[in-house]
């Protein structure tokens, strides 16, 4: 049984959302004590402008009280990633890739220094011992094929930051043959536990 399951939804929709309705299934499957939730169609997750990374790549204790404002939603951000035992990111494929409010989400949380480092071996990510599950939907995409740029951004994304047990809930290609995005979609539900 999940603990803590921190639950992102990047779909503009909300009725008729297949994203939503089956995050909606793997949450009552995994019976959570706690649930985070970020709607990132109903908030908005500002883009990374200059002030915001002088203010990520000065020192702690050199901040100003401006740049700490600027960097208070990502340090929410990543205290929720912390605390959350299974990351559920639903998320549609708009043109090939991930909504840019899902990118938006991802740089305030990917941090050098606190999601990841550099070592002389290459990047390591911080938040090991999490899982993520991912529930993608398109209209004409295949999830993983050679056209799908959001999948495996998100997998290795999450990767980068420590995330590395990622399990994918799939209803793709749903304008092209709808009962069999459905049956992809009921074999992946059938083995999230």
């Amino acid at each position: 049984m999940t603990q803590t399951l921190l639950r992102i939804d990047a779909s503009a929709r909300h009725e008729n959302s297949t994203t939503r309705a089956l995050a909606d299934r793997v949450a009552a499957k995994l019976q959570p004590s706690k649930t985070l939730t970020r709607d990132l169609s109903k908030e908005t997750i500002p883009q990374l402008d200059a002030g915001w990374l002088h203010a990520a790549f000065t020192a702690d204790e050199s901040r100003t009280e401006e740049q700490r404002a600027r960097l208070a939603l990502s340090e929410e951000l990543i205290d929720e990633v912390r605390a959350a035992d299974t990351l559920l990111i639903s998320t549609p494929i708009y043109n090939f890739a991930a909504p840019a409010s899902l990118k938006a989400w991802m740089d305030m949380v990917a941090r050098a220094g606190i999601t990841f480092r550099y070592t002389e071996t290459g990047p390591e990510g911080l938040l090991t011992g999490k899982r993520a599950i991912l529930v993608i939907a398109s209209g004409g995409t295949e999830v993983d094929s050679a056209i799908d740029f959001a999948t495996p951004w998100l997998r290795h994304m999450l990767g980068f930051i420590g995330i590395t047990d990622v399990q994918v809930v799939r209803s793709d290609l749903q304008s092209l043959d709808a009962d069999a995005s459905q049956a992809r979609a009921e074999q992946d539900l059938a083995r999230v536990a």
